[in-house]
């Protein structure tokens, strides 16, 4: 494109410059013929009834190419007119015009030619001078071949100038993709940058980092969201795996066997909740589906789906046995599940739960007589995969107190740990009024 454009540009330069200069020649050969025509004027007589011509010793130079009129009829002509018929016509129909001007004649040898009349009493006179245009047309033809021979370097220098300027400013672009091919599938944390780039490509590259991290942020959130299904999911699959190891060592009456596909399809059907549940909440962009909860018995319901511990009792109260919650019940049992795992795994001999209405919701409370929260982990007590104690022999992924609060959150409520409550731990869900 930039050779392109400087080649119309050229051309249209190019073509400007020879009229031009065509024109300044022509316009030079026709001052040097009207100085003559003017030297060779003061040679003539007109004064007198008849026009004389006053010759003198180096006059034949003078008259080269040089036609003298007495009105019509011709009085001198150059030595060679014989071999000038063609410019000899041309000038009587100049001198025979009247007036003054210039004319060229055609052919292989163009002729330039201007008359000058001089006034006088017998009609007075006319003077025709010509001039060959041939190294006029030399030079005129010289200057166009230049003219061509220095667009074509121009050209030349333009292609090279704008291919070096154009790999120079891409040189950066080929950096980067160069950067992109060998980074990892958006698993590194690599980035573009600003340093070094021009203001364009710095903002491209603001972009993509951007990009980038956008991409790793949904990568992470199905990361998180994988280990919350698998997390949330384990309760009822062990439900089953034990209803079947207990069921199959041996015969089982009807009765047993329905009690038992009773408690598989329950579990069944609490997996399936719980896969909606976190499905719906990990839709960006898409508030959780509104509802409605009658809280006392949504918490027995909960209890009843839980593996209880032999040395623990689990209570659920509540402040009025008809308090409810805005949100549906299968949110609702997804939110407190992981606060019952968490104090059922610490609680010594007691967790209980207690519904009750306050100036900003309605809050459940979870407590258990456990050991508590060491003062050291409260601060990552919701971070996703923490644990205060790794060691424990438990074998959670630290993602059921982050997912209760994260559930929590998207409803409008929250999750609070109660650092005041000794001895124990004590929990706090708040979630909106009915």
């Amino acid at each position: 494109m930039a050779v392109t454009s400087a080649t119309l540009l050229i051309t249209v330069l190019t073509v400007v410059f020879n009229a031009v200069a065509r024109q300044h020649l022509e316009h030079q050969a026709d001052n040097d013929l009207r100085t003559r025509a003017a030297a060779v004027a003061t040679t003539i007589d007109t004064s007198g009834p008849v026009v004389r011509i006053h010759e003198g010793a180096h006059d034949d130079l003078l008259d080269s190419n040089v036609w003298i009129y007495a009105g019509t009829r011709l009085i001198e002509q150059p030595p060679n007119a014989t071999a000038v018929n063609r410019v000899g016509r041309a000038a009587r129909t100049l001198a025979t015009a009247g007036g003054q001007g210039c004319a060229t004649t055609g052919g292989p040898r163009p002729v330039r030619l201007c008359t000058l009349r001089l006034p006088g009493r017998a009609g007075g006179a006319g003077i025709v001078t010509a001039i060959d245009l041939t190294p006029y047309q030399s030079s005129a033809n010289t200057l166009l071949y230049g003219s061509l021979a220095l667009d074509a370097v121009m050209l030349a220098c333009t292609y090279a100038l704008t291919r070096l300027a154009v790999g120079r400013a891409l040189r950066p672009v080929g950096a980067m993709t160069d950067q992109a091919t060998q980074w990892g599938a958006v698993t590194t944390g690599q980035r573009f940058g600003e340093a070094h780039l021009p203001a364009e490509l710095a903002c491209l590259g603001t972009s993509l980092d951007a990009l980038l991290d956008r991409i790793r942020a949904l990568l992470r959130h199905e990361r998180q969201l994988t280990a919350e299904l698998s997390h949330e999911l384990r309760t009822p699959l062990s439900r089953i795996i034990a209803e079947l190891d207990w069921w199959q060592p041996r015969p089982r009456t009807t009765d047993d066997t329905r009690a038992t596909h009773l408690v598989i399809s329950q579990a069944a059907a609490s997996m399936h909740t719980i896969c909606d549940t976190l499905l719906r909440d990990a839709r960006e962009g898409l508030p959780t589906a509104p509802g409605t909860a009658l809280m006392l018995p949504t918490l027995r319901r909960t209890v009843q789906q839980l593996n209880l511990p032999d040395h623990v009792t689990l209570t659920a109260t509540s402040q009025d046995p008809h308090v409810q919650a805005g949100v549906g019940a299968a949110l609702l049992e997804r939110i407190v599940s992981p606060l019952l795992a968490n104090s059922l795994r610490h609680a010594r001999s007691q967790v209980a739960m207690h519904a009750r209405h306050d100036t900003d919701g309605v809050h459940i409370d979870v407590t258990d007589d456990g050991p508590g929260v060491p003062p050291a982990f409260t601060g990552d007590l919701f971070v996703p995969g923490r644990r205060a104690e790794p060691t424990d022999g438990h074998d959670g992924a630290g993602l059921g107190l982050p997912l209760a609060r994260r559930l929590a959150r998207s409803v409008g409520g929250d999750v609070h740990y109660d650092e005041q409550h000794t001895p124990g731990a004590r929990f706090t869900v708040r979630l909106p009024p009915a």
